[in-house]
């Protein structure tokens, strides 16, 4: 699945790193560009590429920051969302981009929002796959907030000390890493007790993802590791400072939002409420759109490709 679908690979300069990007459509087509979550990359995207490009799109997906074969500076603080939405204005600006389509999810669905606030220009429409709009809480800061919800040992707060869980997962070992990521299919809190860190489970493939596809991943992760990927959570504060002049700010861009119901995202406390009792389309007025899908995970458009790429379609056609 790459150069034999048609999909074509560049490296760009953007934001004073290199980028690299898949993509596949013809210039000129309605661009939709597509972001992926934690511990993915592009390749994420590898059934959305190919479906949206056949229906008349240009699809366009970067490894992120630090992801991949796109630069990973080393410094926590480089991983702002302000680098990130820096990177990807900049992308836009390289490939003479003036508007795009956006769909993101995980992060991905994080770095869609904040653009949208701060450039909302450059969006014309986006699908939000498994993370709603989360507004700032003036009042506390994410990690401290995380902590007194689900305690140390939540995934978010165990992430936060620079190089601790690199070590953990050097020796667990990246694919068994990626193997118990890809395979978690529980809605409950996932915490990381020293425990369980010390006898890592063996864990098989989920369905939806193939020892070939899975190698692609585990190549890339053991290539550039997982410093990059873990510096976002350690810029969860950092954000929470700088988009305090945001603070209070409306997403104005039409929004349809998809979440699998076993999706961890959709069991944060308090959360489906927000989503489905008025607080989620207060703070985004053109939400057009929420779709639960029954059975479904966190990396929603790997696990049910085709009903991704039809709903996705389906909502960016309206504003070709």
């Amino acid at each position: 699945m790459m150069e034999a679908d048609g999909i074509v690979h560049r490296m760009v300069q953007a934001n004073g790193i290199t980028v690299h990007v898949a993509e596949k459509g013809e210039t000129g087509a309605p661009v939709v560009v597509l972001l992926h979550g934690f511990a993915e990359l592009w390749y994420s995207w590898r059934h959305q590429i190919l479906g949206l490009a056949g229906r008349g799109c240009r699809a366009v997906a970067p490894d992120l920051r630090g992801y991949g074969d796109t630069s990973a500076p080393p410094s926590v603080a480089s991983y702002s969302l302000f680098h990130i939405v820096g990177d990807l204005i900049a992308l836009f600006d390289a490939l003479s981009i003036p508007q795009a389509l956006l769909v993101g999810n995980g992060w991905g669905a994080m770095v869609a929002w904040q653009t949208s606030i701060v450039r909302p220009d450059r969006v014309k429409a986006m699908v939000i796959l498994s993370m709603p709009f989360m507004p700032r809480n003036p009042s506390v800061k994410p990690v401290a907030h995380f902590r007194s919800l689900y305690g140390d040992d939540y995934y978010v707060c165990k992430f936060q000390e620079p190089g601790k869980m690199e070590a953990e997962f050097d020796r667990i070992g990246t694919e068994n890493v990626l193997r118990s990521l890809y395979s978690h299919h529980d809605p409950k809190t996932p915490v990381m007790s020293e425990e369980d860190l010390a006898k890592p489970k063996e864990t098989t493939l989920p369905a939806w993802l193939t020892e070939h596809d899975f190698a692609y991943f585990a190549s890339k992760f053991e290539k550039s590791g997982f410093t990059g990927p873990l510096n976002y959570y350690r810029c969860l504060d950092l954000n929470w400072e700088l988009g305090a002049i945001w603070s209070g700010t409306k997403i104005e861009v039409p929004v349809k939002f998809i979440v699998g119901d076993q999706d961890l995202a959709y069991h944060y406390k308090g959360i489906q409420d927000y989503i489905h009792k008025g607080g989620f389309k207060g703070d985004v007025p053109q939400l057009e759109e929420v779709v639960v899908m029954e059975g479904v995970g966190h990396f929603i458009n790997q696990e049910k490709p085709d009903e991704i790429t039809d709903h996705i379609y389906e909502f960016i056609s309206k504003f070709f």
